[in-house]
C-alpha cells in the first residue's frame, strides 16, 4: 500500500517525539518546593535544599530543562533561608536570648 497525503490532511510522520522530561529536573522541582516550607527547620531544610541544588544541576547537564532551572532557583533560595534561620538561631542561643533565664521566685 501506498501511502497517500489527501488535501487537508497531515502526513502521519510529523517529526522526532519531544524527549520526556528528566526525572532529575521533576526531583530538584519538588525538592526546590518542598525547601521553601522545611527551612524553618533548618535540621530538615539544609539536606533537602542541597539534594534539589545537586539534582537541578544535574537535570540541566542532562537536557536544557526549565523544570531544573526553576528547581536550581528555588532550592538555592530555600538554602539560603535555612542558613539565615540557622545562623540567627545559633547567635540567639549563644547569646542566651533563646531561652531567657527563669525568675529567681521559680
Amino acid at each position: 500500500m501506498s501511502s497517500q497525503i489527501y488535501p487537508g490532511s497531515y502526513p502521519s510522520d510529523s517529526g522526532p517525539a519531544e524527549p520526556p522530561s528528566s526525572g532529575k529536573a521533576i526531583t530538584s522541582l519538588v525538592l526546590g518546593i518542598c525547601s521553601l516550607f522545611l527551612w524553618l527547620c533548618p535540621l530538615a531544610g539544609l539536606p533537602v535544599s542541597i539534594i534539589g541544588l545537586v539534582m537541578g544541576i544535574q537535570g540541566v547537564r542532562q537536557r536544557s530543562s526549565g523544570m531544573a532551572i526553576a528547581g536550581i532557583i528555588l532550592s538555592a533560595i530555600g538554602l539560603l533561608a535555612t542558613l539565615v534561620n540557622a545562623a540567627i538561631g545559633a547567635y540567639l542561643g549563644a547569646t542566651g536570648q533563646l531561652f531567657p533565664p527563669a525568675p529567681d521566685g521559680a
